[in-house]
């Protein structure tokens, strides 16, 4: 019997980088997963291939600044497999650049897909995650934990993230949904490859962002650790902010 087998899963960003790595991981370990992502012809190729294989993959193509379109994928999964036990709010945009160029409109952009998708996507989600004991797995950063040079919106919306994610999981610890984060350093995933570093930039600021181990994670090894945290093995494990950097953040 697999780890996930009589779950479901809600996953967003699963088109690519660490979002299909754990709609990848999750399906293979049994879950029913409802995948969704803007890309919905990537999306879809990964869900077919999955499908292909033997998992129960349902896509859905979704714009996460969508607020009613969001609250209508939640239902739709619900409606479609009968129930909602983990939610991955991995969903994401990077946005480089000197703070004195960032236009309010960048800012409120940013905000709305990295942090504001997630508030409604976890309150749309609550009522069913109560009913079946589920919980949440958010992906933050380490630019949450400390200061990115020339990233100031995602720096503060993955501090949203993480700070949402510490302030539901107190408030429904004893209710029975556990929510964590998971805080990445350096990725290799399209997100991270895509990042422009702005010109004239301080080279120098750049060098605390780059891990002691030298190498960036794969996005299977993020997606290892959602595993972990949506399993029944971190049973005990809720508020945490689950720091993966290869010691980025360790000086």
């Amino acid at each position: 019997m697999k780890q996930f087998d009589g779950k479901v899963a809600f996953i967003t960003g699963a088109a690519s980088g660490i979002g299909l790595a754990t709609m990848q991981r999750l399906a293979a370990d049994g879950a029913k997963v409802f995948a969704c992502d803007i890309n919905s012809e990537a999306l879809e190729a990964a869900a077919s291939a999955l499908r292909d294989s033997g998992s129960d993959v349902l896509s859905l193509s979704l714009d996460v600044t969508d607020d009613a379109g969001c609250q209508a994928a939640i239902a739709a999964c619900v409606e479609h497999f009968g129930q909602l036990d983990i939610l991955c709010n991995i969903a994401g945009m990077v946005c480089t650049g000197h703070f004195a160029d960032l236009s309010i409109e960048r800012w409120r952009r940013v905000m709305d897909v990295n942090a504001n998708s997630v508030f409604v996507l976890c309150q749309a989600a609550m009522p069913h995650l109560l009913e079946s004991g589920g919980n949440i797995v958010n992906i933050a950063s380490t630019a949450a934990l400390a200061g990115l040079p020339y990233n100031s919106a995602y720096c503060a919306s993955k501090a949203a993230v993480l700070q949402l994610s510490k302030a539901l999981a107190t408030e429904y610890a004893h209710r029975g949904v556990r929510v964590n984060a998971i805080c990445p350093g350096a990725v290799n995933t399209p997100l991270v490859k895509d990042a422009q570093i702005p010109e004239g930039a301080d080279a120098a600021l750049f060098q605390r962002m780059f891990p002691l181990t030298g190498t960036f994670a794969e996005a299977r090894e993020i997606a290892a650790s959602v595993a972990y945290l949506a399993s029944d093995d971190a049973r005990f494990v809720t508020g945490s902010a689950l720091v993966i950097d290869g010691g980025q953040t360790a000086i």
